[in-house]
């Protein structure tokens, strides 16, 4: 084949080369969407959050929303209702398998969590696009969590929350509901156990 003939090959392959750079960019940025990092807004929405410095939103007290109803089928294949806990300071983390800053965290959760239990402070999962329960249960198990986590794989009780207290696309993210049932914290990302300490404290403080 003479190099005339080649020529007008050049443009395709030029073509297809722009596409799949473009395919594989939406791909990449499909997958930096599904777990996020961190974040600082919650999609918009009149939620009386204030950021602090160290990534963390508060709600004063007599501002608060009331969290929805949590309620449903559990992990393991049990029943759980947020409600039950009223009375009680109780920490919301949202997880999945698939998620890294998820894994990081889930040791400084359960940590944290056995040290406020004799407090009164209890911790709730709510898991969340995971294909199967399994690998729900699995990752439970490998991170030694012991707190129940209610399965959520569609995101159907994330959308139950006010419009701007939790962004689908922002996991690992963290509540913390007063004795009230109201959202007094939040953050949208990962957490170190200084900083769910800190998050928790002034709740934890209020009478």
């Amino acid at each position: 084949m003479s190099a005339a003939s080649r020529a007008p090959m050049r443009p395709n392959r030029a073509r297809r080369r722009a596409v799949l750079t473009t395919a594989g960019g939406a791909v990449v940025a499909l997958l930096m969407s599904a777990c996020s990092s961190g974040g600082t807004s919650g999609g918009g929405g009149d939620t009386n959050f204030v950021m602090g410095k160290d990534g963390i939103s508060t709600v004063k007290k007599g501002e608060r929303d009331a969290a929805p109803d949590l309620s449903g089928k559990t992990v393991d294949g049990g029943r759980l209702d947020v409600r039950d806990y009223k009375g009680k300071v109780v920490v919301v983390n949202v997880w999945g398998s698939w998620c890294a800053p998820c894994r990081a965290e889930a040791p400084n959760f359960e940590k944290v969590y056995q040290d406020l239990k004799a407090k009164g402070v209890r911790f709730v999962g709510i898991n969340t696009r995971d294909t199967s329960v399994q690998n729900a249960v699995a990752f439970e198990k490998r991170q030694g969590v012991s707190y129940p986590s209610l399965y959520d794989p569609t995101g159907k009780l994330m959308l139950r929350f006010k419009k701007g207290t939790l962004n689908l696309q922002t996991i690992p993210s963290t509540l913390v509901l007063d004795r009230e049932g109201k959202i007094a914290a939040r953050s949208l990302a990962p957490l170190s156990e200084e900083k769910l300490r800190k998050m928790i404290a002034p709740v934890l403080a209020e009478k």
